[in-house]
C-alpha cells in the first residue's frame, strides 16, 4: 500500500520532490506506528497564490502560508486505528515558492527546508501542536528526531 499520494497544484512536477517527501513520511510512519494501519497521506504543493486561496478558504486568513495541515483523524483515535480498507491520514498543502524563500531566509538548503514542512505538516496530522511552549518543545523534539535520522540537517 502506498502511504503518499502527491499533487501538483499549479507548479512543475519534479521526482526529486516526490523521492524526498516519500522518504520522511515513510520515517515518520515508522517512527510513529503507522505501517500496517492503511493510513495513507495526501500532499499537494502549489504555489503561493494557491496556498493563500486555500488557507483564505478554510482558515479565513487572507494571507499566503508556508503549510497547511488538515487532519482527518482526532490524536486519541490514531493510536489504536485499524483500518480494513485504506483511509487517509491526512491532506498537506505546501508552498514550494514558500519553501524556497524560507530555505534562503534561514540559510540552509531547499531540501532541509520541504523536509522541515513534511514533517512539521505530519506532527500536525497525527494531533500534535505548538500552541502553548509543552506542546512546542515535545513536537519540535519529535520533528528533529526524524530529521536527525534521515541526516537532513541545516547547513
Amino acid at each position: 500500500m502506498e502511504i503518499l499520494e502527491l499533487n501538483y497544484l499549479d507548479i512543475e512536477e519534479k521526482k526529486e520532490y516526490k523521492n524526498l517527501i516519500s522518504k520522511v513520511i515513510q520515517e515518520c510512519f515508522k517512527e510513529e506506528n503507522l505501517n500496517g494501519k492503511n493510513l495513507y497521506v495526501n500532499v499537494v504543493l502549489t504555489d503561493s497564490n494557491n496556498i493563500k486561496k486555500i488557507n483564505k478558504e478554510y482558515r479565513n486568513m487572507d494571507k499566503e502560508t508556508d503549510v497547511l495541515s488538515f487532519p482527518m483523524y482526532e490524536k486519541e483515535e490514531i493510536k489504536d486505528i485499524k483500518l480494513e480498507k485504506e483511509d487517509i491520514l491526512g491532506d498537506m498543502v505546501i508552498s514550494i515558492e514558500k519553501v524556497q524563500s524560507q530555505a534562503k531566509e534561514y540559510g540552509h538548503s531547499f531540501e532541509r527546508e520541504l523536509a522541515y514542512m513534511v514533517v512539521h505538516s505530519f506532527y500536525h496530522l497525527i494531533g500534535y501542536d505548538h500552541i502553548n511552549e509543552e506542546d512546542k518543545i515535545e513536537m519540535r523534539k519529535k520533528e528533529e528526531n526524524i530529521l536527525n535520522k534521515l541526516n537532513i540537517q541545516r547547513v
